[in-house]
């Protein structure tokens, strides 16, 4: 699944709308709530240091992979942020609710990505 993501504060919006949407397709509904929180934060990220948004990807295979690609060229990092910052705990997150993250660049910018695994149904092997 891809989706081009306007270049203002309507991005977010529009790609936690997408990430119902389309989670809800895929019979995904249990993993809503954390890829919104991982969706917002990417996108956010991307607003603020990558020249805004290009677009938002979701893959399904053994995991779910979320991706956001912005023109800017620096990778990020984590923050350690003070208990009175504002800002600086979105990476801090996603590095606590995905199984891994990442970044790298592209000819047009950067890709950052989060996977999840997907859930474990009845009578389905688990995540290797």
């Amino acid at each position: 699944y891809v989706r081009a993501l306007p270049p203002d504060g309507k991005a977010a919006g529009q790609a936690r709308t997408a990430v119902r949407e389309q989670l809800a397709r895929w019979d995904l509904e249990e993993l809503v709530d954390t890829t919104e929180l991982v969706v917002s934060e990417l996108v956010g990220n991307a607003l603020r240091y990558g020249n805004a948004p290009g677009e938002l990807r979701l893959l399904r295979h053994e995991r779910l992979s979320v991706e956001v690609s912005d023109s800017g060229p620096d990778l990020p990092q984590i923050q350690h942020a003070d208990v009175s910052d504002e800002s600086g705990r979105g990476l801090q997150l996603i590095n606590m609710m995905c199984r891994r993250w990442g970044s790298c660049r592209t000819p047009g910018g950067k890709v950052v990505w989060a996977e999840q695994d997907l859930p474990v149904r009845a009578g389905e092997p688990g995540p290797p």
